[in-house]
């Protein structure tokens, strides 16, 4: 993703960078069809260049749907909730509190993503979860935690469950609710999103046409270790990410303002 220029002020030009590449994302969120009203949230740590250690992230404004996120109107909030600029826009509880758990307690957790996508959903209400019977499904061997649900994620005594049953698998499929991702780039919680999310579509399809065939846990292993998109030598997500952002720039470039 090009570099922008950032706007005449205080703002650090790391605050900056972060704000644009979220933008950027939720604009490709939009165009994937990937989008729920104004709920669900795309957040991204800032780092200790910015805030001298402190543990703040920045959030999309509650009541903006994507296509409307700009990187000025994205908020900048702590661990806590508390907005730490003059945004007039609220905080929406329920992405404060999941999103904050994970910047909070995973170090990795630079870029946490959560979705309502029908068939991400329909996959999340199903007892089996995530079937290995398809290419992508296969990539992700090892790496998908499960949730149970707990009603609407505002409480915060459920944070220590939800990072017990996460442990250190980068794919979560909350039951009954949507899948999440989360990593230590911006680009590479995107690709393992978007992996997840198309081995749901997969298994939506091929669910209706009968019986499916598996495969092997050797094979599907293999197949997640030999996956390069998740290995920074071959851009981790970046290269698909800048891909999609091109896209939205045809479209639409007004999320850098």
């Amino acid at each position: 993703m090009k570099a922008v220029p950032r706007p005449a002020g205080a703002m650090h030009p790391d605050e900056w960078q972060a704000r644009v590449q979220l933008a950027a994302c939720y604009r490709v969120f939009d165009l994937l069809g990937w989008t729920e009203m104004i709920y669900n949230h795309i957040t991204v740590r800032l780092p200790d260049s910015v805030t001298g250690g402190a543990r703040q992230f920045l959030i999309n404004p509650f009541g903006l749907h994507y296509s409307e996120v700009t990187a000025s109107n994205l908020l900048k909030i702590d661990l806590q909730g508390n907005k730490l600029d003059d945004n007039p826009w609220p905080v929406n509880p329920a992405g404060f509190t999941v999103h904050a758990a994970l910047h909070a307690q995973l170090p990795d957790a630079h870029c946490v993503m959560h979705t309502h996508t029908t068939a991400g959903l329909a996959v999340a209400c199903t007892a089996g979860g995530l079937a290995q019977n398809n290419f992508y499904s296969a990539q992700l061997h090892g790496q998908v935690a499960y949730h149970d649900f707990e009603g609407i994620t505002i409480h915060a005594d459920e944070a220590p469950r939800l990072l017990a049953s996460i442990g250190g698998k980068p794919a979560v499929i909350l039951r009954n609710h949507g899948l999440l991702a989360w990593g230590p780039t911006l680009p590479l919680a995107f690709v393992r999103l978007w992996t997840l999310q198309r081995a749901c579509e997969v298994q939506v399809a091929q669910a209706a046409l009968g019986p499916a065939l598996p495969v092997p846990e050797a094979v599907a292993a293999r197949t997640t270790a030999d996956g390069l998109q998740w290995d920074r030598k071959f851009g981790a997500g970046q290269d698909v990410f800048d891909a999609l952002v091109r896209r939205v720039d045809r479209i639409d470039g007004s999320y850098i303002a």
